[in-house]
């Protein structure tokens, strides 16, 4: 039985096509999607099949097709080639219904100034067949004090949270958000994050681009890594950390003094090694082999160490050993 809908735990109701991650099939299926700007290719002959139930990162630098990508999906809009597919439609067939199953959340969002919180959910909620209840909307988005302020008086993260709800609020089977915590400090984001899953829980499919790979690694059950274009690795986070010639990275500051790459790189058990803001990381694939081994080359150059620390390889790095630039790098 549909528990009461002013729970904001309420089930999805009415959505026979649902399931969990990888068992009923694609929610989204994109096959060959070209977009060209003149002679600009911002989408390049890019495959990909989002499972209902999930949710699906697209993790990529500024430029590299997320966004064309996400605003093709959501029918603004055409492709130069290709096929997209949306909760079993395709766009133009039947424009209006497949719009009331989706809820998004793009980059920006501006909100009428004079208008309460309450009052721009209710307003979002109008636009769709089946829209929530707005207290229960606000309460999942961290909203409820806020119900009847202003927009204008709302902070940058209270924003954020309120287009969330605005997505929310038309109980969508398919759940866009854009860069959803740009700009957001960490606690706000952990919230934030926290929201999105509580609606995965409930079996919505969700699909979000986002800056920050922890934050993929966290939230996402499968990423595809974009760059100009072409997704360049889908899988799991585990499984593309997994993918990695070694699983681990040690960070090294040295006090003073500096030691060449190509004498890094002979040390048993390196598998590559970069520089980052003036720290060496040293990708290893056994910790009690290369880090006895990493210090006897430094004790041999007579290098003291500011700072040296182990940790698991992250999807930064895989990001890094596919493309040869740091994530945020253009």
């Amino acid at each position: 039985m549909a528990k009461d809908p002013a729970d904001g735990n309420a089930p999805l109701t009415g959505r026979s096509d649902r399931g969990s991650a990888g068992g009923r099939g694609a929610a989204v299926s994109l096959g060959g999607l070209v977009k060209r700007y003149g002679d600009v290719v911002a989408v390049d002959s890019l495959d990909l099949e989002i499972r209902s139930g999930e949710c699906f990162g697209l993790l990529g630098p500024n430029g590299a097709g997320k966004t064309t990508t996400i605003e093709i999906l959501i029918g603004l809009q055409e492709p130069t080639a290709g096929q997209v597919v949306v909760l079993g439609r395709k766009w133009g067939e039947d424009d209006r219904s497949l719009r009331a199953r989706i809820g998004v959340s793009l980059q920006e969002t501006r909100f009428p100034e004079r208008l309460t919180v309450a009052e721009v959910v209710t307003l979002f909620g109008s636009f769709y067949p089946r829209g929530r209840d707005v207290s229960s909307v606000l309460r999942e988005a961290g909203l409820a004090e806020k119900a009847d302020v202003w927009t204008s008086r709302l902070s940058g993260g209270q924003r954020q949270r309120l287009a969330l709800a605005c997505a929310l609020v038309g109980n969508p089977e398919l759940l866009i958000l854009d860069e959803p915590t740009t700009g957001l400090d960490p606690q706000a984001r952990l919230q934030f994050g926290d929201s999105i899953l509580s609606y995965k829980d409930r079996g919505c499919t969700i699909v979000v681009s986002t800056h920050y790979m922890e934050e993929a690694q966290r939230l996402c059950d499968r990423v595809a890594i974009i760059d100009r274009g072409k997704a360049i690795a889908v899988g799991s986070p585990g499984e593309l950390v997994a993918s990695l010639d070694a699983h681990l990275v040690v960070e090294v500051e040295l006090a003073a003094g500096d030691v060449e790459d190509d004498a890094l790189r002979r040390v048993a058990g390196v598998s590559s090694v970069r520089r980052e803001n003036g720290a060496l990381l040293v990708s290893v694939r056994e910790a009690h082999v290369t880090v006895p081994a990493l210090l006897d080359l430094f004790r041999t150059r007579s290098l003291s160490l500011a700072h040296l620390t182990l940790r698991q390889a992250t999807l930064e790095d895989v990001y890094v050993a596919l493309t040869g630039r740091r994530y945020r790098d253009g």
